[in-house]
């Protein structure tokens, strides 16, 4: 079953992002597998982050590659855990 996942981030950095994003598409093998789409937008507090997962093991697996490489660029640690839902229905425009 397909996951939405939403992160609030605060006091993250566009730079800090995009230094996460770019170590995470750097590693071996396919550190994304299994995620249907992917928005990060900027708020006056930091970042939020809006995945679309083809399941929740695609996201936990995903969360278990992420986090170890965000605490070792010291990234800041958001106390909220993501907003997690399952998904009723999905669709891609044109498809």
């Amino acid at each position: 079953m397909a996951i939405f996942m939403k992160a609030s981030l605060p006091g993250m950095t566009t730079d800090q992002y995009d230094a996460l994003d770019a170590e995470l598409r750097s590693l071996p093998g396919d550190t994304f597998a299994g995620c249907l789409s992917h928005v990060c937008v900027t708020t006056d507090a930091g970042i939020e982050v809006y995945d679309l997962w083809e399941s929740r093991e695609a996201m936990d697996t995903f969360g278990a590659v992420m986090m170890p490489v965000a605490e070792k660029q010291g990234l800041p640690a958001s106390g909220e855990r993501p907003a997690v839902c399952e998904v009723h229905r999905y669709w891609v425009p044109g498809s």
